[in-house]
């Protein structure tokens, strides 16, 4: 790594550290003000209250870290350019690639601990928190005796958990599952008072299994030895602990992978349940690209406040940041609305603003914000032309929303194109 390159990333790394314990520390304090005396009446132990402050932070870190990279990117570039680094090392044949890449580099690696936080840490510790609160703070959250039932329309399963389960969905008590033979017919029921999830299958403890004829009365099982077995897996069951948290729990806490076997397995429901699980799953995939979005729309508003007023610089990054954040705000509503597809509403902010942050470095803020209203406007036009050819003229879903999308992709291209020639 050379010097400069170390220097850099140094320089970022400090304040970006600083802003992410300052941001950490005000929820931490926010949360403490309504359940300090909580917590201390139930006196549960110091590990477990900094679980908890983690675990509840979590469905919450993907606004934090990015917001973190914002002002540290300000800071870091301000700072260069009023000690005239910036100046020096242009002066010196160092391209603005090369300075601004350890910013690049040390938002990618924020990006993938997001991604991780997302689909790791968050689906497994935040409903916890959330039931801790609620319960307020009367156990330690090592399991939840409640009940639930689980459908899996798909494979014809139905379960019915009496007896609780632990924090992973991974150990049941009192399990009754129904197996269907098809066009509603029973086929077999499998009840147990434990089941386990172990090296990818569900093992039964003393499972009791009833099977059932063509014209749903009970019937002799063909494999009695197999039956009364103490312990015995059924690689049959295809369902995962993960679906039926999914299922059971908040579904903002889910992972991508658990809310799209959730569409995979519930084929009975509905168009708008459907729509609105895909563009969550898809939504919640490419949020840790705002931390490489909003560090690109950030690093020109450093350099603006740097050469010129620190006032222009800070307002033109806080209005990029929350114009990307009102624009993903914009794109769930219409696909709540029915407007937009889910996947190109999810995809949209962080493409446009990445293509706009990408062009902010090499241009002014003039033409850059002239491109943000035109694609605004654009995307308007896309959204109104698919309602129309929809709603009005019958067109398939599909046909009219790429349809609708060809004239302002268009358009799009030629003012890039029209930017590029001056």
């Amino acid at each position: 790594m050379r010097i400069l390159t170390r220097y850099i990333f140094r320089e970022f790394v400090v304040p970006l550290g600083y802003c992410l314990v300052g941001f950490v520390s005000i929820y931490v304090l926010f949360e403490l003000f309504g359940s300090f005396s909580r917590i201390v009446s139930a006196k549960i132990p110091l590990s477990v209250t900094a679980k908890y402050l983690a675990a509840y932070l979590s469905p919450f870190f993907h606004y934090v870290a990015p917001a973190s990279l914002m002002l540290a990117t300000l800071y870091t570039m301000w700072n260069f350019c009023r000690h005239s680094e910036i100046t020096a090392m242009r002066a010196s044949g160092i391209s603005l690639a090369t300075v601004v890449k350890p910013l690049l580099v040390a938002a990618c690696a924020m990006a993938a601990f997001v991604a991780w936080v997302n689909e790791s840490y968050m689906p497994r510790h935040a409903q916890w928190a959330m039931d801790l609160r609620k319960d307020r703070f009367g156990k330690d959250g090592d399991g939840r005796p409640d009940t639930f039932t689980y459908c899996n329309t798909s494979g014809g399963r139905r379960w019915m958990v009496a007896g609780g389960h632990d924090s992973t969905y991974s150990r049941l008590a009192d399990v009754r599952v129904g197996v269907d033979a098809g066009e509603g017919v029973a086929g077999m029921t499998v009840t147990a008072p434990k089941a386990e999830y172990l090296d990818g299958e569900w093992w039964f403890h003393e499972p009791k299994i009833q099977r059932y004829g063509a014209d749903g009365r009970p019937k002799a099982t063909p494999t009695p030895e197999l039956d009364a077995l103490p312990l015995r897996s059924f690689p049959s069951f295809t369902e995962r602990p993960e679906d039926m948290r999914m299922q059971d729990t908040d579904a903002r806490f889910g992972s991508v992978r658990g809310k799209l076997r959730y569409l995979a397995t519930s084929v009975d429901m509905s168009a708008d349940g459907r729509r609105d699980v895909l563009y969550d799953a898809w939504a919640q995939a490419v949020s840790p690209l705002a931390c490489i979005v909003i560090t690109l729309l950030t690093i020109p508003a450093g350099i603006t406040s740097g050469r010129q007023a620190v006032s222009a610089g800070v307002l033109g990054a806080l209005g990029m940041f929350f114009a990307y954040y009102g624009f993903v705000i914009g794109c769930m509503v219409l696909v709540k609305t029915g407007y937009m597809p889910p996947v190109a509403a999810a995809l949209l902010p962080p493409v446009l603003f990445g293509v706009l942050g990408a062009f902010h470095c090499v241009r002014s803020l003039a033409p850059t914000l002239w491109l943000l209203a035109a694609f605004a406007v654009l995307t308007g036009v896309y959204v109104v032309l698919s309602r129309v050819l929809t709603a009005e003229l019958g067109v398939d879903a599909a046909m009219a929303h790429s349809l609708a999308a060809t004239l302002p992709v268009a358009a799009a291209a030629l003012c890039v194109f029209k930017f590029k020639e001056r």
